[in-house]
Formats: structure tokens, C-alpha cells, sequence
């Protein structure tokens, strides 16, 4: 497989874009890719910095290094505006006051309380008062959030949301656009970068990072539509490519979303961080899994079990149906494991809007008005959703501090700084979500941490910077993978193995855990691992070949499964969404820390080590946040 280094310039989608180029040169063709049946075009890139993944975070970051100065690419496996971010509805939380008196402090104090203390004080510190002058600035940007009488953003409550650090009663904190706020955000988001001549690749795969000498220097991706492969090289890369939800059977996220950046990293020899804990949304529609927005209960929507009964009154007296996600999910389990459970199996619950006032619902709601009655057939001006908890949000990710460096641990240094690499969004694990995010904090998540690696990358590197040269086989072993799974000819096909996968993740890795079940989930899952070593293709093309794709995006989403199963059987306590009924308290003794996870990409095989919690704030402006008993 010799490679050809062309000089030319940046092929978008089939369109000429502009990008500087490297010189024409060999590509280096070792003993591991030397007998392919195939030659594959290599075309060279230099940028100053890199941005992977083109939702909210992602263009964040590409308009905040554009807005520095820097020649920046944003690579994107999908078209913008299609990015997952899209699928947001509730909105963004930020203390701006306009439903009532609000401090950032006491967003603060929810956060840290919704994370079940296991989120980083300093990050949760700084996500909460960077939050009203980000809302601001997405304002100015042109974001259209819904508005009150007097013309001020319009606020909705949301669940764990609380005022005077959880004294004062339920807070209406979370900015809204109707409920298609992330849709709102993207496109928004997404002018503003072209306003800035951000360069994008669009429909472009990124299938790994470029790492020399412990930083990383650059990505390898490949084009889809002509199966081209492009080095690019930067002096700073920044992975925004989202969650891996679709490595479990039932979820909210879209078939796009595969942790393609989380497994890049486990691949680079780096750690995940905090795996285990995977955020199971209390409505999701029954049997399509599509999201009914937390904010339907925000405008007054109440849960009912099959006695007609408000339930959530039992478990969380205060904050009844606005309690924190991974207590309502795990309300709604038990009453459908206690016989309450809705419809003719008794595997549901309801999501009853139909007192709502039908203007309202038109007016705040209307997506998932249409929505459930797209997916659920149902008029939600006369009944009730059918909802179960389903899979939505990975608060584990790759770990970072709060300017988006990515960390590992190095003997004694658990905070050590992996040069030239940054993560924002829900492929990052900051933490500020820890073992369960609030609704809304994830929008705000992305817009905060995605400027916060440009803005770093602004602090250290200056338009015009040396950019470190590539070596001469960097991104080989990539294109060996590559060549081997477009030619695999094994015993199992991609959508068994997958299907396999994701039964097993939702079977033994669900929202009541026990260490009998985890082990039987480890041992299930290093089976999938071994099928998908045994993988078989049938498409041999370059040209849009999603037979390739879907079976690269697998072995991104087998990465994850595997750490995340490994990493719940770990942990020998209930925290957040970790819920284990043979170890159902929290031990904050043994426990208030980070689970890392590294994955022998060829054997499976995980390793388990800890870093700890970082429980101070940042500064004197936000006092500490003790661990207590969480009730809502």
C-alpha cells in the first residue's frame, strides 16, 4: 500500500475549499500494510490547530480559534447542522434572573449535588459563572430562545434545579428556545463559524490520532466520498465527536453517535474516565427510545403508574417529578418491577400532559407534541405518553481539566497533560457531571468548555507557529485497520456483532446493577469482543461505503462497552446513575474518585486504576460543597 502525497488543495464533499498542503513525498509502506491489495491516496494538511466533531462543542471551538486568528479545520463526519446537538430540546441552565433572584453559586451547589459529589468543584465553579455571559453571547449571536412578556429569555423549570443551595424551592433556571433549543444552538453556532471562515471537511471519518513522542500532533481521516485518506497536522486537536450511546440496544442518541473520539484516545494508549456511569432519561418514548424532553415536566407534566397515581410524590416529596434524572429513572423501574407498570405487559409508565393549557403546549412544546405523535401515536392534549427510561448521556469520557487538556495519570501525577491534545462535550469528562448531569447542564457544557479550549489554545500558540512535521509512517497503522476490515471476509457480519453488543450492554449494564450480573456482562461482552475480531464486510468500494464505516464506527463502540462493563463491575458502591442493589449506599470514604480505564485494543483486555476528585473550588467566590445525603 504505497500512499501518494499530492499537492493540491482541500477537498470538501467534492469541492475545492483552500488549505495549505504538504509537498509531494513517499508514503513510508511497512511489513503491516506493504502486502494490501490496494494503494490509497494520502493527502497532507497542515493547520494550526484542529477541531474533530462539528456539533455544539465542536463549533465552539472552531469559531473561537477562527475568531484568534488561527487557521483552523473542523472535521465532521456528518453535515453540521445534523450533528446530535440537534436533537436538544429542554434548553441551557444559566442563573441570569429573570423568572426570579438567581446566583451562580446556587447553580453551582446543584450541580455539585446532582453529580452525587463526584464531579470536579473547580470545573463545576467555573461551567456555572462563565453560564449568563454565555447565554448572552449566544444571544448577540442570534440564538431565538423564547421570550417573556417584557421581552427578557424565557426560563422553565428543570429537574434538581434549586434556589438559596437547595432552601429556597424549585428554580426556573434553564433558557429555552421553544423545546428545540440545541436546534436553535447549531444553527446558530454553525453561521457564525462560516461568518468566520472557519474551514470545514465535511462527510470526512476521522479514524485516529496522530501522537509522536507523547503529544499529539495531528488526525488521519478519511474522506467518504472517494475513500482518500488525509493527514492532518496541527499543532493542537481538539475532540468534540460526542457520546456512545449507541452501544446499548435502547437509547436516545442518533445511530451517529459511536464515542469515535473516546476510542481514538483508548487506541493512543490514554485513558476513559468515569465509563460506569451512563445516564438512563426518564422519558423516553416506549419502544422507539425517541427523547420526550425533561422539560415537558418543567411545564407542569406529571408521571403516572398504572393506578393512575403521581409517583414520584413517594420518592421525592420536594421536588416530586423535577427530581434529578438518575432518581426518576430509577422510580420508574421500580414501579414497573413492582406490578405498577402501564399497558398490556406492564413494562411502561405515563407521561400525562393532557391538563396542560393546549396554547402552551403549542407554544413551549410543540416538538415533542409532534413527536409523540409521530412515534407514539397519541394526541397529548387528551393522553398520556407511554415512556421508559432509556438510555440518553455519558457522563464518563476522556478526562480533562477545565481548560479542555486532556489528562492521564503518570505515577504519582494524576493530572498530568497530554500536549497538543484538548476534548470538550459529552466525549469529555471535565467533570462537572460526575456520576449524573442535570438537564440542561449539557448544553451548557458544550458552549463553555468548547470556548475554553480555544481559548487556551489562543494563550500558548500564536497564528504562524511552528507545527511539528509529521513522521514519515504516521497514521500507517490506521490505514493497515483500514485496508483489513474493507477486505474482512470472517464469520460474523456488523449488524449481529453489534446487535450482540447492545443487548448485552442493556441486559447486564441497565439502571439497577448487581455484581453477579456485571461479571456475567463482563464475560458476555470479551465474547462480542472476540466475534468482532471475526468481523466480515461485504463491500470492497471507497465510494460511500457504509458496510466500512458502520464497521469502523463498531470498533469505536466496542472500545467503550467493554471499559464501561469492566468499569461498573469496579465500583462497589451506588453513586448517581450507578446503581447497585448489593452495594446500594454510597461510600464516600473509599469511593469519592475517578475510575480510569485503559483498553488493549487487540486483546480487550482492561486495566482499572483511580485519580482523585478535585473537591475545592477554584476560588474563595464559590464556597465548598460538603458531601451530604442527597434527597430531593
Amino acid at each position: 500500500m504505497l500512499g501518494r502525497l499530492a499537492n493540491k488543495n482541500v477537498v470538501r464533499n467534492g469541492r475545492v475549499a483552500g488549505a495549505r498542503s504538504a509537498s509531494k513525498r513517499s508514503f513510508h509502506a511497512s511489513s503491516q500494510v506493504k502486502a494490501s491489495k490496494s494503494a490509497y491516496t494520502v493527502i497532507d494538511h497542515t493547520y494550526d490547530a484542529i477541531v474533530v466533531g462539528a456539533g455544539g462543542a465542536g463549533l465552539r471551538a472552531a469559531l473561537g480559534l477562527t475568531e484568534a486568528g488561527l487557521k483552523t479545520a473542523c472535521i465532521s463526519k456528518l453535515f453540521p447542522t445534523r450533528s446530535h446537538t440537534v436533537a436538544a430540546q429542554g434548553g441551557i441552565n444559566a442563573a441570569i434572573g429573570n423568572a426570579h433572584a438567581d446566583d451562580w453559586r446556587w447553580h453551582s451547589y446543584d450541580t455539585v449535588k446532582g453529580s452525587d459529589w463526584l464531579g470536579d468543584q473547580d470545573a463545576i465553579q467555573y461551567m456555572c459563572r462563565e453560564a449568563p455571559a454565555t447565554i448572552i453571547e449566544l444571544e448577540h449571536y442570534g440564538l431565538p430562545f423564547s421570550r417573556n412578556e417584557d421581552g427578557t429569555i424565557y426560563q422553565r423549570a428543570f429537574g434538581g434545579q434549586s434556589t438559596e443551595f437547595g432552601n429556597g424551592g424549585q428554580a426556573r433556571r434553564c433558557c429555552a428556545a421553544a423545546d428545540r433549543t440545541g436546534h436553535a444552538m447549531l444553527h446558530t453556532l454553525y453561521g457564525q463559524s462560516l461568518r468566520h471562515d472557519c474551514k470545514f471537511f465535511i462527510e470526512f471519518f476521522v479514524m485516529d490520532l496522530l501522537m509522536q513522542d507523547g503529544a499529539c500532533v495531528g488526525v488521519i481521516a478519511m474522506c467518504m466520498e472517494d475513500g482518500s485518506i488525509h493527514r492532518f497536522r496541527a499543532k493542537n486537536t481538539v475532540l468534540a465527536t460526542g457520546g456512545y450511546g449507541r452501544a446499548f440496544f435502547s437509547c436516545t442518541s442518533a445511530h451517529t453517535c459511536t464515542g469515535d473520539g473516546n476510542a481514538m484516545v483508548t487506541r493512543a494508549g490514554l485513558p476513559c474516565q468515569d465509563l460506569e456511569f451512563v445516564q438512563f432519561h426518564p422519558t423516553g418514548i416506549y419502544g422507539a427510545g425517541c427523547l420526550i424532553t425533561e422539560g415537558a415536566r418543567g411545564e407542569g407534566g406529571i408521571l403516572l403508574n398504572s393506578q393512575g397515581e403521581r409517583y414520584m410524590e413517594r420518592y421525592a416529596p420536594n421536588a416530586k417529578d423535577l427530581a434529578s434524572r438518575d432518581v426518576v429513572s430509577r422510580a420508574s423501574t421500580i414501579e414497573i418491577r413492582e406490578g405498577r407498570g402501564c399497558g398490556p405487559e406492564k413494562d411502561h409508565v405515563l407521561l400525562d400532559l393532557s391538563h396542560l393549557d393546549p396554547e402552551l403546549l403549542e407554544e413551549r412544546l410543540p416538538g415533542i407534541s409532534e413527536t409523540a405523535a409521530i412515534f407514539a401515536g397519541v394526541d397529548v392534549r387528551k393522553d398520556p405518553i407511554p415512556v421508559l427510561p432509556t438510555v440518553h448521556y455519558n457522563m464518563g469520557g476522556i478526562p480533562t481539566n477545565y481548560h479542555g487538556e486532556v489528562l492521564t495519570k503518570d505515577g504519582d501525577n494524576p493530572d498530568k497533560v497530554i500536549p497538543g491534545l484538548f476534548a470538550a462535550g459529552e466525549a469529555a469528562c471535565v467533570s462537572v457531571h460526575g456520576a449524573n448531569r442535570l438537564g440542561a447542564n449539557s448544553l451548557l457544557d458544550i458552549v463553555v468548555f468548547g470556548r475554553a479550549c480555544a481559548k487556551r489554545i489562543a494563550s500558548i500558540n500564536k497564528p504562524g507557529d511552528k507545527i511539528p512535521e509529521l513522521a514519515p509512517d504516521a497514521g500507517e497503522f490506521s490505514v493497515a485497520n483500514l485496508d483489513k476490515i474493507r477486505y474482512a471476509n470472517g464469520t460474523h457480519e456488523t449488524a449481529a456483532v453489534r446487535l450482540a453488543m447492545q443487548k448485552t450492554m442493556q441486559s447486564n449494564c441497565a439502571v439497577f446493577r448487581t455484581g453477579e450480573v456485571l461479571q456475567e456482562g463482563c464475560d458476555k461482552i470479551m465474547d462480542v469482543f472476540k466475534m468482532h475480531k471475526d468481523i466480515k464486510t461485504t463491500d470492497r468500494s471507497l465510494v460511500w461505503n457504509t458496510d466500512l464505516i458502520e464497521t469502523l464506527e463498531l470498533q469505536n463502540l466496542m472500545t467503550q462497552a467493554v471499559q464501561t462493563m469492566f468499569s461498573a463491575e469496579s465500583r462497589k458502591e451506588s453513586r448517581g446513575a450507578h446503581a447497585r442493589e448489593d452495594y446500594p449506599d454510597r461510600h464516600d470514604e473509599e469511593w469519592i474518585k475517578h475510575t480510569l480505564s485503559w483498553m488493549d485494543p487487540e486483546t480487550g483486555a482492561v486495566k482499572i486504576d483511580y485519580r482523585p476528585v478535585h473537591e475545592n473550588p477554584l476560588d474563595s467566590e464559590m464556597p465548598q460543597v460538603p458531601p451530604k445525603k442527597r434527597t430531593y
